[in-house]
């Protein structure tokens, strides 16, 4: 395949962040007297909330207070997890790397934009990417593509053979499946490789960095060969 776009995941694919989304999940559901399993709540953790809340809550529940239970996870997050964020090492070389191979970057992520754009400034890529999306830009989050529809639109015209993903979860590549996008997974996230695959990602690796170590034998390294007559 050649690869010209690439649309990236956020949180556990470029930031470590997943431990601490399941944290403010878990005291979240505490909070409002739902006492569910950290490894459960980090299990589902690359889904929205739209998507999330509904694995644990009721449609009782999520009637009566799932606005609420959301918006008081939110402001925890903010307040006591975010300021805990930290890249994964090699995030801007990577970029750079793809950005001097002409290939356009595009950011799709189903976070909040406020918390979106703080891990835009943590990272130092914002001169690298065309464009970013967040919650706020969809109805529906992974494993629906929406996330991904969103993110084409901010390309314009592209050959979807030519568009790759980059995630850490199955939802990642669930919603890329649907869209007729390859997806190429990154253990960073703590999802095991064998459920990375089963998803449908083409590519395995630890981490960005090492994904720029093994980028000459990457697809975003190869291209299509002319037939021979």
């Amino acid at each position: 395949m050649m690869v010209s776009a690439l649309l990236f995941d956020v949180d556990g694919t470029l930031v470590d962040s997943v431990d601490l989304h399941a944290e403010a999940w878990r005291r979240a559901f505490q909070h409002f007297g739902k006492e569910v399993p950290f490894e459960r709540v980090r299990h589902e953790i690359g889904k929205g909330a739209d998507q999330l809340m509904p694995v644990f809550l009721s449609p009782d529940e999520l009637q009566r207070f799932g606005d609420e239970l959301h918006a008081w996870r939110s402001d925890l997050y903010r307040r006591e997890m975010l300021p805990e964020v930290r890249p994964f090492p090699g995030v801007p070389d990577l970029f750079r790397r793809l950005v001097d191979d002409k290939k356009r970057i595009v950011l799709a992520s189903s976070a909040k934009r406020d918390e979106l754009e703080t891990c835009i400034e943590l990272l130092g890529i914002r001169d690298l990417i065309e464009g970013a999306t967040s919650a706020e830009d969809v109805d529906r989050s992974k494993p629906h593509p929406d996330i991904f529809e969103a993110a084409l639109d901010r390309l314009g015209s592209v050959d979807l053979r030519e568009v790759a993903v980059v995630g850490d979860t199955p939802y990642d590549a669930e919603a890329a499946g649907k869209l007729g996008v390859a997806t190429i997974g990154l253990l960073s996230g703590g999802f095991p490789e064998m459920e990375l695959i089963e998803a449908g990602c083409i590519a395995v690796y630890r981490d960005p960095a090492d994904l720029l170590a093994r980028y000459d034998a990457s697809p975003l390294a190869r291209v299509q060969q002319p037939a021979t007559l």
